[in-house]
C-alpha cells in the first residue's frame, strides 16, 4: 500500500500569553493532529505558556520576531513581511490562522505566496469591544477582508457567525469549542491549594477564610473586556460572608485592587494572579461568575461545567449557546452589578437550584461540547477545504 505525503500545517498565533481561550484552542488542536497525515508547527509570538506547553508536548515551534497584541504600524510591516518570507521557504500547504492581527497579515502572506488551504478560527470580533464608532467600522471592515482572503473560516459559536453578516458569512462553518474532561481535586484539596495562595498575597485574609465563606470565583484575564469591576462592586454589596477569588492576570490588576480598596473589599476580594493548571482547582469555588462584556465561547464556562457548578454570566456573545437561563445557569445583562449580586444571593439561599443547574451543565457539555467533536470537525476541514 503505497505512503500518503504528510500535509505540512502551520498554526499561527499572535501571542502564546495569556493562557486564554484562543491559546488552549491552538494547545488543543497542535497537540491532537494525527501525526501520520500532517507535519505540524505552532508559528507564534512571546514567550508565553502556549509556548513552554508546545516545547513540553514535543511540538515544533516557530517564534516570531514582531508579533505583539498592541498595535505598531512598523511592527505591523515588519510581522508581515516575516510571514511572508516563512511561507515562501516552507511551503505549508495548510496555514490555520487564529486571533485578529496575525490572521488578517497571515491571509495576505499567504494569498501572495499562493498556499492552497488557508482556515482562519474566529475566537471573537475586536468590533464587540468598547470602541468609538468609526474604529468599530474599520475592525469590522478588516475582519471581512480576512474573511475574503481564506478559503474557510471557523466560527466558535453561532452568534460570532451571523455578527459578521451576509453575504460575508456564507464560507463561515462553525465548529464549537470543546472540552476534554480533565482530573479536578477535590473541594478540600483545592481550597487548601488556593488558601496558600491568598495567604501569600494577603497574610491578614487568615481571618476571613476562617469564618467558612461562601467561595464565589473566577478564572479570567485581568482586561476590561472581562467586566470583572463589575463583580466586585457585587461582591461590596452582598452582606453575607463571602470571598471573591480572582484567577488570573492582566493589565486592569492595579485597577482592580484599586477598586476593591475604595469599595471596602480588599479583605474578601483576592486576586491571586496566574495558577498553573487553574481549570483543576474549580471544585474550591461555591459558585462561579463571568461577568464579561464580550465573550465568544469562554472555555471558563465549559471547564466549569465539567466541575458541575452554578454559574452567573453575562447574556453576551456565545455564552447562551452554553448557558440556559435557570436550566443550565443564570443569565444576566452584562454591565450590570446588581444582578450579579442578587444572582450570587439567590443562589447562596437556594443550594438546591445551585447544584440542579451545576448538574444539568455538565450533561450538557458532556453532550455538546467535547474536544473530539472539535477535532474530528476541524481535521476533517483541513482535508476538505477548497
Amino acid at each position: 500500500m503505497m505512503n500518503v505525503a504528510k500535509k505540512k500545517l502551520f498554526i499561527c498565533i499572535t501571542k502564546s500569553e495569556p493562557w486564554g481561550g484562543a491559546q488552549k484552542y491552538v494547545f488543543d488542536i497542535a497537540t491532537n493532529t494525527p501525526r501520520d497525515q500532517f507535519d505540524t508547527t505552532v508559528v507564534l509570538g512571546g514567550n508565553g505558556d502556549l509556548k513552554k506547553r508546545l516545547e513540553n508536548a514535543g511540538v515544533k515551534i516557530f517564534s516570531l520576531n514582531n508579533s505583539q497584541r498592541d498595535i505598531n504600524i512598523i511592527k505591523e510591516f515588519l510581522l508581515f513581511f516575516e510571514l511572508l518570507k516563512l511561507f515562501t521557504k516552507e511551503k505549508p500547504d495548510i496555514v490555520h490562522l487564529n486571533s485578529s492581527k496575525i490572521s488578517g497579515l497571515g491571509a495576505l502572506a499567504g494569498r501572495i505566496v499562493g498556499i492552497k488551504k488557508i482556515i482562519f478560527t474566529a475566537h471573537g470580533w475586536a468590533f464587540n469591544e468598547e470602541r468609538n464608532y468609526l474604529s468599530k467600522i474599520l475592525i469590522k471592515i478588516l475582519h471581512i477582508i480576512t474573511i475574503l482572503l481564506c478559503h474557510r473560516t471557523i466560527s466558535v459559536s453561532e452568534i460570532i457567525k451571523n455578527q459578521i453578516g451576509r453575504p460575508f458569512n456564507k464560507n463561515i462553518v462553525v465548529i464549537k469549542n470543546g472540552l476534554k474532561g480533565t482530573k479536578l481535586l477535590s473541594k478540600s484539596s483545592a481550597r487548601k491549594n488556593l488558601s496558600i495562595k491568598i495567604l501569600q498575597k494577603n497574610p491578614n485574609s487568615f481571618v476571613t477564610l476562617s469564618k467558612n465563606p461562601t467561595w464565589i470565583g473566577t478564572i479570567s484575564e485581568l482586561h476590561r473586556n472581562k467586566g470583572l469591576n463589575y463583580a466586585i462592586e457585587a461582591i461590596s454589596k452582598i452582606k453575607s460572608n463571602v470571598v471573591f477569588i480572582i484567577v488570573g492576570e492582566g493589565e486592569k490588576r492595579k485597577e482592580l485592587e484599586e477598586l476593591a480598596v475604595r469599595l471596602g473589599v480588599s479583605n474578601k476580594v483576592f486576586l491571586i494572579g496566574c495558577v498553573d493548571l487553574a481549570s483543576t482547582y474549580l471544585k474550591a469555588f461555591d459558585i462561579v461568575t463571568l461577568s464579561s462584556i464580550t465573550e465568544a465561547l469562554p472555555y471558563m464556562l465549559l471547564e466549569a461545567g465539567y466541575a458541575s457548578l452554578p454559574i452567573v454570566a453575562s447574556n453576551v456573545g456565545g455564552i447562551p449557546e452554553i448557558i440556559e437561563n435557570n436550566k443550565t445557569g443564570i443569565l444576566i445583562p452584562s454591565k450590570n452589578s446588581e444582578e450579579i449580586k442578587n444572582s450570587v444571593e439567590y443562589l447562596i439561599k437556594k443550594p438546591e437550584k445551585a447544584r440542579f443547574l451545576g448538574g444539568t451543565l455538565k450533561k450538557k457539555i458532556l453532550r455538546d461540547f467535547t474536544q473530539k467533536m472539535m477535532l474530528e470537525k476541524t481535521f476533517a476541514l483541513y482535508k476538505n477545504v477548497v
